[in-house]
């Protein structure tokens, strides 16, 4: 059998040529509804069945995938490409391309931009899927061309949302902006679900109409609208659809490619799908679900109708919940979609997908959290005020500009034009031992932090290497230890319980402890057999490393080893801190290479960035409170952080 072809005309869709569907169980249904979390091995095992069902193609590759991969995976995501090519050898490999964003959250340089589509290309990317989140063509433009230089599909991309100046005459003029660029076809991405039948109908027409180019339609199931919508936007026009197969649709996914391909049998526009190969793929992934589905991650098992209120796409819903999950914050989130409708408006009525639905997200969050809105801003969010992320579907009121960014002026031209060639100094400072080939050093620049860890992690022997983190988040927190345990000491108190991720019951503590989140930590920390402890000068204590106990102890001897804490409190010199806002990473410098942003005995001011703690992707400084002096840095760089946790001592 042939390789598919793809589509090359708008004749070839509305003449009776059977519908197109790319299946996104390999990207965008586990992104969807698992946190992204299935593995390669996953993949690799179904995926000569998944190339012979007759898909249009097959996206498995770019959106969230790539950070994941290296995070949270340890796996190396262009060997996962090229072991899915060598196996899918009759269907094209699709991929999602964030456009200046690459598969990244910020604009990187063109030099980046290009070299990272050459090498997708030259491992088996044949389509790639071209957004910007603000459908910015500026941002497009770079991404666009490259595709096209070296041989690959470009298809163009709407960001649908709703707001009031998201007007079908709206989308028209940025859809042709987008083919003066030269994509081949362009897909209607529906992130959140909220494209009715209605509009699908009309907005497909109009694009008909206008542009003349083949049309994709892209929906999440989150309100229940997508196949409806699907239904009425093929029968207008659009020539194929996007699906996931049954046992990973729905929800914050996308439509079940059985249901659609039923339907549209009934018509001329018949996919001539395998059914039987479909069988078995659902079955496969229906037992697969219970390994890989996260507990604070799992999709709603309904219909969600307040999706058309926050528009809170289907990908970012499950790590949202998942996020404020881990700030210990889930009860708030009725408040924070609410905080995300008015952020929304504040930045200009954006469209809620990667990377602005974490900036708008997160923002929300920390408004929320902090109990004041904007008290903290992420960088990301001032940049994007900037303009950095491109142009806001509507100007910011400048009112709004001034609180964030002061006197400072946003610019008016492409962000990208602002970076330099970023390759030629990229690899300067690694360890040569660590990198094995060009690919590795365009995740680097995409994902320094994340790229370097799965580095070291690869360079070190199996045997000795540390556990996968993602294997690790799986695990079930089984048993709790009541705060008596730790009570012995006089003064000091734990309010949470210390969680043990083990079986056995106290009498066999082979465990391992983990911090309890949400403590006032007033920076003191002290190791002493297994474990090390935090005390905070409001007598809290936290264990906070997390150690393994290497054998079976009492309860009586965990209480022995906690009486240490009473000595410490009484010589705490740490009077003043700077504690983190959130659960999250710290860091003292702004990236790889760069220098620290303070030092102890550096005299600071009010206001001023004195470091940074990662969260939720996006990275979120840390200011001074008043003019003081550094006198102590209490974590390393790279650390995992607690809410409340002293990060730096002043006085």
């Amino acid at each position: 059998m042939s390789k598919k072809k793809i589509i090359t005309s708008k004749e070839e869709i509305i003449h009776n040529i059977p519908l197109r569907i790319t299946d996104t169980t390999l990207r965008d249904a586990h992104q969807s509804l698992w946190a992204t979390r299935m593995r390669t091995k996953d993949m690799l095992d179904i995926i000569e069945l998944i190339d012979n069902v007759g898909y249009y193609s097959l996206e498995m590759w770019g959106g969230a995938t790539f950070d994941v991969c290296l995070r949270f995976l340890r796996e190396n995501p262009w060997e996962r490409l090229r072991e899915i090519k060598k196996h899918a050898k009759k269907t094209p490999l699709q991929m999602l391309l964030r456009g200046q964003n690459i598969v990244g959250y910020k604009n990187y340089s063109d030099d980046v931009v290009d070299k990272f589509v050459e090498l997708a290309c030259a491992n088996g990317i044949d389509i790639f899927r071209i957004f910007d989140a603000l459908n910015d063509a500026r941002n497009l433009e770079t991404a666009i061309k490259a595709v096209k230089k070296y041989g690959g599909h470009a298809q163009g991309t709407l960001a649908y949302t709703i707001s009031p100046v998201h007007t079908i005459e709206k989308y028209v003029k940025d859809a042709k902006d987008q083919a003066d660029l030269g994509i081949d076809s362009i897909c209607i991405k529906d992130m959140a679900g909220i494209l009715t039948p209605i509009t699908a109908e009309k907005l497909v027409t109009a694009l008909n109409k206008e542009i003349g180019i083949p049309i994709q339609l892209h929906c999440h199931g989150t309100s229940g609208m997508a196949i409806p919508s699907y239904v009425e936007g093929v029968r207008a026009g659009a020539g194929a659809i996007d699906c996931a197969i049954s046992s990973m649709a729905g929800v914050n996914s996308q439509p079940p490619v059985e249901t659609l391909a039923a339907i549209f049998n009934e018509t001329n526009y018949s996919a001539n799908l395998n059914f039987d190969a479909l069988e078995q793929i659902a079955k496969y992934f229906t037992d697969l679900k219970p390994q890989r589905t996260m507990k604070n991650a799992q999709a709603i098992e309904t219909v969600d109708p307040g999706i058309l209120i926050h528009q809170i796409p289907g990908g970012m819903i499950s790590n949202f919940r998942s996020q404020l999950e881990i700030q210990d914050a889930l009860h708030k989130l009725p408040a924070v979609l609410d905080e995300v409708i008015k952020v929304r408006a504040d930045l200009g009525y954006c469209p809620l997908v990667t990377p602005t639905s974490q900036i708008v997200g997160t923002q929300a969050v920390m408004n929320i959290l902090s109990g004041e809105r904007y008290k903290i801003v992420p960088n990301e969010v001032q940049e994007y005020v900037r303009g950095k992320y491109g142009r806001s579907p509507v100007p910011i009121k400048k009112k709004f500009i001034k609180m964030i960014l002061g006197n400072e002026k946003p610019i008016d031209h492409r962000p990208a034009d602002d970076l330099e060639p970023m390759l030629p100094t990229a690899a300067e400072g690694i360890d040569p031992k660590l990198i094995k080939n060009e690919e590795d050093i365009i995740s680097y620049c995409i994902f320094p932090e994340p790229a370097m860890a799965y580095f070291k992690w690869r360079a070190q022997p199996e045997d000795k290497r540390d556990p996968i983190p993602a294997d690790t988040e799986m695990q079930d927190v089984e048993e709790k230890v009541t705060p008596a345990i730790v009570k012995s000491a006089k003064k000091p108190q734990v309010s949470k319980p210390v969680q043990l991720l083990h079986k056995d019951d106290y009498k066999g503590l082979s465990s391992i402890i983990s911090a309890a989140a949400g403590m006032n930590i007033d920076g003191i920390s002290i190791s002493k057999g297994d474990f090390t402890i935090s005390v905070g000068s409001d007598g809290n204590v936290v264990p906070q490393a997390v150690k393994k106990i290497e054998k079976p102890q009492t309860v009586e001897e965990v209480i022995v080893e906690e009486e240490i804490i009473e000595e410490v409190i009484e010589t705490s010199e740490h009077k003043n801190t700077i504690n983190s806002p959130l659960v999250g990473t710290f860091y003292i410098a702004e990236g790889p290479g760069k220098p620290d942003l303070v030092k102890v005995g550096d005299k600071v001011s009010k206001g001023q960035k004195i470091c940074i703690v990662e969260a939720m992707k996006l990275f979120n400084g840390i200011e001074a409170p008043c003019d003081c002096e550094i006198t102590a840095i209490l974590c390393t760089d790279g650390d995992g952080v607690v809410k409340g946790q002293a990060l730096l001592a002043y006085k």
